[in-house]
């Protein structure tokens, strides 16, 4: 097995779910609380972790991740940890199921509400490493939550807010490919291209941290070899751990923060309906703040060009425009159903989020009023 430590402990090889007893052992825990969804569930991939664990450990299922996390959700789970004494979390599935999970490890012995803890509301140092641990086992390649320090999560009243700290980055991940060979196109490409943003995003983002850049631009170069490929045929091997690295690299690198295609998919996450996948609103936003950038970005237009093995002067938001149009994603909100009243809202939370701070060029309300408009399909 190919074992990486960086920011955390990192099992990366296909068939590594089978050292998740061992890890659990590691940790010194043995009731775990598995976090997961229904759709997992049916893919038979939490047998497959049961499996692994074995009968003679005593394990909770709880199965009611929704597409985007909730404060609802984490209380619910939370209690059945607490009710079944479990000692750790195993999270099984994609981003929401991830994110779920370090909320719930961090509810279990912080005192709510949830909502004093969230980043923007001066929760970072409020959050403490007394916490169960959490062993994460992504199911797709985007997210990059496995590695993150930050659990997005929409609270009762509608806000999708970042509950970020180093000790919200799980204790051990787990990230076998072969658990993704499964995955159905379209979301093969929507966590795809949320990884192709991640990379983007946290590399043009104007904090200094050259090791961090040069991880981001490794993990779009793999992500634009590759995601393609493992579009076209879900059982490439090979495009299948390429883009679950790519993912992964894009969670290391979540330190730089990420910009304003964040903030506005994370204000449009919020909404109850439609139910709207991150990251296919990333995949429809990108082009829109890729030019509203290009003014602010130096020479890093150049090298996301070499990276993405792109002709000098190629127009990088044609060009992620082009690939979600290979994948099959909508080329606009509209497309998503995003009703245009819920824009002025949708304004206010993205200027509140945290990613907006960090993107490579300042916005301003009447700026989010404008990309909003473009994103939806109103043109430049």
């Amino acid at each position: 097995m190919s074992l990486i430590t960086y920011l955390t402990r990192i099992q990366f090889e296909a068939g590594a779910i089978a050292l998740l007893r061992e890890e659990m052992d590691l940790l010194g825990v043995s009731r775990p609380l598995i976090v997961t969804d229904k759709g997992i569930v049916n893919a038979g991939l939490v047998a497959r972790v049961l499996e692994k664990i074995g009968d003679d450990r005593e394990c909770t299922i709880f199965d009611g991740t929704r597409e985007n996390p909730d404060e609802e959700s984490v209380i619910e789970a939370r209690n059945l940890f607490r009710l079944e004494r479990c000692d750790s979390i195993v999270a099984l599935g994609g981003g929401s199921s991830l994110d779920l999970a370090k909320a719930v490890s961090l509810l279990a012995t912080h005192p709510g509400p949830l909502e004093q803890y969230a980043a923007i509301l001066g929760g970072i140092s409020k959050i403490t490493a007394l916490k169960p641990p959490v062993i994460a086992i992504p199911t797709t390649s985007g997210t990059g939550s496995e590695v993150g320090r930050a659990a997005l999560v929409t609270l009762s009243d509608g806000r999708k807010l970042g509950f970020i700290s180093p000790h919200m980055i799980p204790e051990v991940a787990i990230c076998d490919p072969d658990l993704t060979l499964g995955l159905p196109p379209y979301l093969t490409a929507a966590t795809g291209m949320d990884a192709v943003t991640h990379c983007i995003e946290t590399y043009l983002s104007p904090r200094d941290n050259p090791p961090a850049e040069a991880i981001a631009l490794d993990g779009l170069r793999r992500a634009m070899r590759f995601l393609r490929r493992a579009f076209r045929d879900g059982q490439d091997r090979e495009a299948r751990k390429q883009m679950m690295m790519a993912s992964l690299e894009g969670g290391m690198t979540f330190q730089k923060g990420l910009g304003a295609v964040h903030g506005m998919s994370h204000a449009l996450g919020g909404l109850k309906s439609p139910r709207l996948h991150h990251g296919t609103l990333n995949a429809v936003i990108l082009p829109s703040v890729l030019r509203f950038n290009r003014s602010h970005a130096g020479d890093k237009y150049n090298a996301l060009r070499i990276a993405m093995d792109l002709p000098e002067n190629t127009d990088l938001a044609e060009a992620i425009s082009g690939l979600s149009a290979d994948l099959g994603l909508p080329s606009n909100l509209s497309q998503m159903d995003v009703p245009t009243d819920c824009i002025p809202l949708m304004i206010e939370r993205a200027m509140e989020d945290h990613s907006t701070a960090t993107n490579a060029r300042p916005v301003t309300p009447s700026d989010y009023e404008a990309l909003f408009h473009e994103a939806m399909g109103g043109g430049r």
